[in-house]
């Protein structure tokens, strides 16, 4: 899971930072609303914590300019208000819970733990890209066979069905390298590295194999990364 942090305050984002890959997610920080935000919407995360006070873009904008994307990540707001108007404020722009400052690292947790299981729950159990279908619960695949209406299954690996998981969940989007390896991987892409480039050589093998030219759904941009056809 990738978690985005948005904190100006360095010593408490240095805390949220260690606390949450202690608990093995991935983590990305900014320290103005404004690099933020564009990090929000042209990266891939499963969650945002933003606080409400901050330079060059409040949290409140943060949380605006995310929605108004259409983006549906979880967001938790951290607010060292005691008002109400502005804890109701942040959940009018579009918040899914806040927290007070100061707190307790075991209650943020809390909170992160149920916001991702909530929204693991509202995603769809199946994800579909033209003839190929995946179920996210028995994580299997199938797509029909070329010039059939047979469907076949595509056995998949751990690796292969993550990646491909979240090529689906991104469809008609190209990815970069960088993004797709912190995100199925969980580390920071390395030049030179070409584990992506194996696992998407395997799936195009099992997906796109005996399929004619314009029937293939693995994308690629040479120089830029992969996706998959919408």
């Amino acid at each position: 899971m990738r978690i985005l942090v948005i904190e100006d305050e360095k010593k408490v984002a240095r805390f949220l930072e260690q606390g949450l890959r202690e608990e093995k997610y991935t983590v990305d920080v900014a320290y103005d609303g404004e690099e933020g935000l564009d990090r929000a919407l042209t990266e891939a995360y499963d969650l945002v914590i933003t606080d409400i006070m901050m330079p060059k873009k409040s949290g409140i904008e943060v949380i605006q300019g995310i929605r108004a994307a259409q983006r549906t990540m979880p967001i938790l707001c951290l607010t060292a208000a005691t008002e109400i108007s502005q804890k109701v404020e942040g959940l009018d722009a579009g918040a899914d819970d806040y927290l007070t400052k100061p707190f307790l690292f075991e209650e943020l947790s809390a909170r992160v733990r149920s916001l991702l299981r909530r929204s693991d729950i509202e995603k769809k159990t199946q994800l579909v890209s033209h003839d190929l279908v995946l179920d996210t619960v028995s994580h299997t695949a199938r797509r029909r066979k070329p010039g059939t209406e047979e469907e076949q299954q595509i056995p998949l690996t751990v690796k292969e069905y993550e990646l491909l998981e979240y090529l689906m969940r991104n469809k008609g989007r190209v990815i970069s390298r960088s993004i797709i390896t912190q995100h199925v991987w969980g580390y920071s892409f390395t030049m030179g590295s070409n584990v992506i480039d194996v696992y998407v050589k395997r799936l195009r093998e099992k997906i796109d194999a005996n399929h004619e030219e314009k029937d293939r759904l693995i994308l690629s941009e040479r120089g830029v990364g992969y996706g998959i056809k919408s």
